[in-house]
C-alpha cells in the first residue's frame, strides 16, 4: 500500500475548499458550540473511510457487483467531482443543489450540521466511499488494509485542523486561493479517475488491455 490512497482521498476531501461552507454554517456558535462541530465533522469523516474500507468490498459482494463495473462506475463519479473541482466547487457538491441554505437553516434552528450536510455530502460523499472500496480491494494483507483505515485517521486531523483554523486560513488564501487549491486538487484528481476507469475497463474488455500493450 503506497501513498496514493492518501493522495486521492485528500484531493476528494480537500478540507480547505469546504472552509467558507463552515465558516458560513457556524457564524453564531458559540467556541464550545464550533469545537464540537469540529471533532463530529472531523470523527465522522473517519467512520465513513474506515466503514467503507471495512464493509465495502462485503456490500458489493451482497449486491453481486463485480469490481471492474464498480470501478468503472467510481472512476465517472470521481471524474464529475474533478470537474466540480476544476469549477472551483467541492467534489461532492451536485449541479442546483442547495446544501448551502439547508445547512444555514439547520445552523438557525440549532440543529447540528456537523454530520449532514458538512461530513456527508460535502467532505465525504459518494466519490470519497467509492475511492475507498477500490483501494481497499487492491490490499493483500490485513497491514495493509489498517494502513488504509490509518490514512482515514490522517483525513479526520486534516480536517480538523482546517476548520479550528477555518478563519486564520480563510484570511491568508482568500476566495481566489482556495479556488487555486481546489482546482489543482481538481486536475489531480481527474488523472487518477481516468487511471481507475482505464483499469476497470481492461477487466470488463480484456481486448482493450491486450490491445494498449501491444501499443
Amino acid at each position: 500500500m503506497d501513498f496514493k490512497p492518501l493522495i486521492t482521498l485528500l484531493a476528494i476531501v480537500n478540507p480547505p475548499a469546504i472552509i467558507p461552507f463552515f465558516i458560513h454554517y457556524t457564524q453564531g456558535f458559540s467556541r464550545a458550540n464550533r469545537r464540537h462541530t469540529v471533532l463530529v465533522a472531523s470523527f465522522t469523516a473517519f467512520l465513513v473511510i474506515a466503514g467503507s474500507a471495512l464493509l465495502g468490498i462485503r456490500i458489493l459482494e451482497f449486491f453481486g457487483i463485480s469490481l471492474a463495473s464498480f470501478q468503472v462506475g467510481g472512476g465517472m463519479l470521481l471524474l464529475t467531482s474533478a470537474l466540480n473541482m476544476l469549477n472551483a466547487k467541492p467534489a461532492e457538491v451536485k449541479p442546483a443543489t442547495n446544501e448551502m441554505e439547508q445547512g444555514a437553516e439547520k445552523a438557525a434552528m440549532g440543529a447540528s450540521i456537523a454530520v449532514v450536510p458538512l461530513t456527508i455530502p460535502l467532505l465525504t460523499g459518494p466519490a470519497t466511499m467509492s475511492t475507498v472500496v477500490i483501494y481497499a480491494e487492491r490490499a493483500q494483507t490485513a497491514l495493509q488494509l489498517l494502513t488504509l483505515v490509518g490514512y482515514g485517521v490522517v483525513i479526520a486531523l486534516v480536517t480538523a485542523v482546517s476548520f479550528a483554523l477555518a478563519h486564520p486560513i480563510a484570511r491568508v488564501l482568500g476566495q481566489t486561493g482556495i479556488n487555486v487549491l481546489t482546482r489543482l486538487m481538481g486536475l489531480i484528481l481527474a488523472a487518477l479517475a481516468v487511471e481507475v476507469m482505464a483499469e476497470g475497463l481492461g477487466k470488463l474488455f480484456p481486448i482493450l488491455g491486450r490491445a494498449v500493450a501491444g501499443g
